[in-house]
């Protein structure tokens, strides 16, 4: 029997009392051992992380078991190295750079000064509804931890006689029981560990959804960018193919042009105005899907720089893959889970352990005898019980051990899933960048100097009558999508990067 279990000694040679001081005695020790280790809780402090949630983070398992339990471990409760587990202290608010704790709104004049991508990032890791959701989950996962090792409540009975107990002593009327169940503590020490540990698996999920929402927004930011070269360059286009209409008007009214060179730039310059129209639609939408990713109303304007500078890092898969296994919150926390599930089989086997029952009785008792009496007429009377379950069913407790093994390699299963997940799309997200970088780079280099050139000869070569007019569209028309297709490229390159941290867990 570990120090942590009560020896029949105890059970019957102390008063209730007596028992209640020194199991009271024993809970605070654990209380402080348990503050120093996995359990730590601060109940009047809001969560925040910090904008380093990608580093990472302290390992829990180096001591083999949690420390609330390292002084009363036995050789059979040892915890067996799992896995690798590091995970971050964001207990406490960090508002270094302006910014507030989640929740806190900031003031209105904040809200329309906001332009940049970093303070955009700001306002919305403090105002996103589904991250102070998560926030708020894992507050109430930390809550649990205060209560879950908690003795049940004592109760309190009475009983009154209708027709009192007739004894020599006298008529005995009523009385009162006071009762007090005693789990087996370390099971219930066990279920402390395993709901500390389901909180840190909370709070990894916090800082994935940070990620998330994070490169969501940047993906929504250089969407807005791509979307503003765009129109710079319908407009732009849209200009020249007005002045092309004026020099086939000039044409036409000389003879050397036919009318149909008018019609032809004239419903260019509309099929050029039919894409504005349908680009501007598609940019308030993005800045309302934008907004909403903020966490604030989603007419409010959104700016974005006339040029985006991003360059393709010197990054290679392996330091990717490796960064990822180690900072990706979702892997973290998933490696967490394996801990809880770990002593949940803990909880499972201590299952089997009986619980005890302690009371104290008060009888009543009427002084309605004569005197004297060999008895004390009158005396109440008193009496100490205790009991115990015993734990006879072993197929049911079977059942019990057997799922919580089944849910532990589940939680395995899980760590190996989600790293082959990460793994591909790290790969996949990284060809991205690379093509996206050579195609802008081919565009740039290569394809618009070109197309701008072929433009521009065409153009002199209309206004001398060698060239027909159709192909100076078709120059006009080729040049609007190359330099479309730059700025896209741009952006997804800028996107593929955004989204290589969240999958990462930090900048490499």
């Amino acid at each position: 029997m570990s120090g942590m279990e009560p020896s029949n000694k105890s059970y019957g040679d102390r008063s209730p009392r007596k028992w209640h001081a020194a199991a009271a005695g024993v809970r605070q020790l654990l209380l402080v051992l348990m503050l120093a280790g996995c359990a730590t809780s601060r109940t009047n402090e809001s969560v925040q992380l910090h904008h380093e949630a990608e580093r990472p983070v302290a390992e829990v398992e180096s001591q083999g078991v949690p420390i609330a339990l390292a002084s009363h471990q036995t050789e059979e409760q040892s915890e067996p190295a799992d896995a690798e587990v590091t995970v971050a202290d964001d207990s406490k608010p960090d508002t270094a750079g302006g910014e507030a704790p989640i929740g806190i709104p900031l003031p209105v004049s904040t809200l329309f000064a906001i332009e940049s991508l970093p303070q955009l990032e700001s306002y919305a890791v403090n105002q996103n509804p589904k991250l102070r959701r998560l926030a708020q989950q894992f507050e109430a996962a930390r809550a649990k931890v205060g209560y879950v090792d908690g003795l049940p409540d004592p109760k309190l009975g009475a009983n009154f006689f209708v027709s009192p107990i007739e004894t020599a002593a006298g008529s005995q009327r009523a009385n009162l029981t006071v009762s007090q169940m005693l789990p087996w503590l370390e099971r219930l020490d066990a279920q402390k560990q395993q709901a500390c540990f389901e909180a840190m698996a909370a709070q990894q999920m916090v800082a994935a959804e940070r990620l998330r929402m994070i490169a969501d927004l940047r993906e929504l930011w250089f969407r807005i960018y791509v979307l503003d070269r765009q129109l710079e360059i319908s407009e732009t286009n849209q200009l020249l193919i007005k002045d092309l209409i004026e020099v086939a008007n000039a044409r036409v009214a000389t003879g050397k042009a036919a009318q149909g060179d008018v019609l032809a730039g004239t419903l260019e310059y509309s099929r050029i105005e039919e894409q504005l129209v349908s680009m501007r639609q598609q940019r308030e939408s993005t800045v309302a899907q934008l907004n909403r990713v903020i966490g604030r109303a989603a007419d409010i304007a959104v700016t974005v720089p006339e040029t985006l500078d991003v360059t393709l890092p010197e990054w290679d898969h392996d330091q990717l893959r490796r960064l990822s296994a180690q900072y990706q919150p979702m892997i973290q926390s998933a490696r967490i889970t394996t801990q809880a599930t770990r002593w949940g089989i803990e909880v499972a086997r201590l299952q089997r352990r009986p619980e005890f029952l302690v009371s104290a009785s008060w009888f009543e008792i009427d002084s309605n005898r004569p005197q004297p009496s060999i008895v004390d007429v009158g005396q109440d009377a008193w009496s100490l019980g205790a009991s115990v379950s015993i734990p006879l069913w072993e197929r049911k407790y079977d059942a019990i051990e057997n799922e919580a093994r089944w849910e532990h390699a589940a939680a395995h299963a899980g760590v190996d899933e989600l790293q082959q997940q990460f793994d591909s799309r790290i790969l996949d997200l990284w060809q991205q960048a690379v093509a996206a970088n050579e195609t802008a780079e081919l565009y740039q280099d290569t394809i618009l100097p070109q197309a701008k050139d072929t433009l521009a000869a065409d153009q002199q070569s209309y206004a001398t009558g060698t060239v027909e007019f159709d192909r100076v569209i078709k120059d006009v028309r080729n040049l609007l999508t190359l330099q479309a297709g730059y700025h896209r490229a741009v952006g997804q390159l800028a996107t593929a990067l955004a989204r290589i941290e969240q999958a990462v867990g930090t900048r490499p």
